[in-house]
């Protein structure tokens, strides 16, 4: 088998699992636990992460995304929405990608709701994409880094971190969040 032919089949491969993710789905349970351990992780990167996360109207946590691929590439993870610290509804996140993608890997996301409109909006969409918000900032990747004014006075904040895996590409860009429906 050619070099080509086998990227093609791996690419498949990844490709048909990412697409069948959600027939594997993890419990709410799961995905509580999994959002607890990313806000704790959140929290010690940084000392001002707690105090912002105390501010906004709601938090999404991603606990864990996965993102693969060979050429053919994909991403898929379920989280958490909470408001005053309940969990209010669960999403998922999930996006595709032909390029030059090569390897595998893990993080977290935060996205934090800095404003009661903003989180409506989102909670009353179809299917939401932080790249079509133009009032969405990604902190910093890592989250451990520092934030501006100009940034803390955007309704929308989004942090990336606890990445694991071999995989250079880490951005919300094109990526589609959905409610769960269990």
């Amino acid at each position: 088998m050619n070099v080509k032919s086998l990227s093609a089949a791996i690419g498949l491969t990844i490709l048909g699992l990412m697409a069948s993710a959600p027939s594997i789905a993890r419990t709410k349970a799961e995905i509580d636990a999994s959002a607890d351990k990313a806000i704790a992780q959140f929290y010690s990167l940084n000392p001002k992460h707690q105090e912002l996360a105390n501010k906004a109207a709601g938090i999404l946590v991603f606990g864990r995304v996965t993102k693969a691929g060979v050429g053919v590439g994909g991403e898929f993870g379920e989280g958490a929405l909470r408001v005053k610290g309940a969990t209010v509804n669960y999403y998922s996140v999930g996006s595709g990608s032909v390029g030059l993608t090569l390897g595998a890997g893990e993080h977290r996301e935060i996205i934090l709701f800095m404003t009661q409109d903003a989180l409506e909006k989102f909670m009353h969409s179809e299917g939401w994409s932080a790249g079509a918000d133009a009032s969405f900032a990604l902190v910093s990747k890592g989250a451990g880094g520092q934030y501006d004014t100009a940034t803390l006075n955007k309704p929308i904040l989004g942090f990336i971190f606890g990445e694991k895996g071999l995989l250079g590409d880490l951005s919300f860009e094109g990526s589609k969040i959905s409610k769960i429906k269990k």
